[in-house]
């Protein structure tokens, strides 16, 4: 596990000492968010006329929403993923499916071949046959 890492932060205006195994752009990026939510809250026409209970009440609702919010975009896009790698699954099946199903067309139509060159060369042979039976017939009879 790595050292902790200790970095100062600005934090509504005062500089506070945070310590934690992330790097220190992270703890920078977390109280830079913090800010942000502050100065989301203090914008509201009735902050100021708050206690500083209500002020870290209200603060921690806002990060508590976004949390909630952003925790069901995962699960929705943790749902969203696991149904496209099902479809994902089930295009491949049907693909290996299709695969299969060209490769048995192929064979037959392979076979289908070698069986109409085999029937042509049967013809050609009949009829050679015949031919030959014809002109000894027709020969015999002049």
């Amino acid at each position: 596990m790595s050292a902790k890492k200790v970095t100062n932060v600005i934090i509504g205006g005062k500089m506070y000492t945070m310590s934690g195994y992330e790097e220190e752009e992270y703890l920078q990026k977390v109280a830079t968010y913090i800010n942000h939510k502050l100065e989301e809250v203090e914008k509201l026409e009735s902050y100021s006329q708050l206690s500083s209970d209500m002020k870290n009440i209200l603060l921690n609702l806002n990060l508590a929403d976004d949390y909630f919010k952003a925790k069901e975009r995962v699960l929705s896009n943790e749902a969203e993923l696991k149904h496209k790698d099902q479809e994902i699954y089930n295009l491949k099946h049907e693909l290996v499916s299709h695969q299969v199903n060209a490769e048995e067309s192929e064979k037959e139509i392979q076979e289908l071949k070698e069986e109409i060159q085999e029937l042509r060369l049967n013809k050609a042979k009949l009829e050679a046959t015949l031919e030959d039976a014809l002109l000894g017939t027709g020969e015999s009879d002049s």
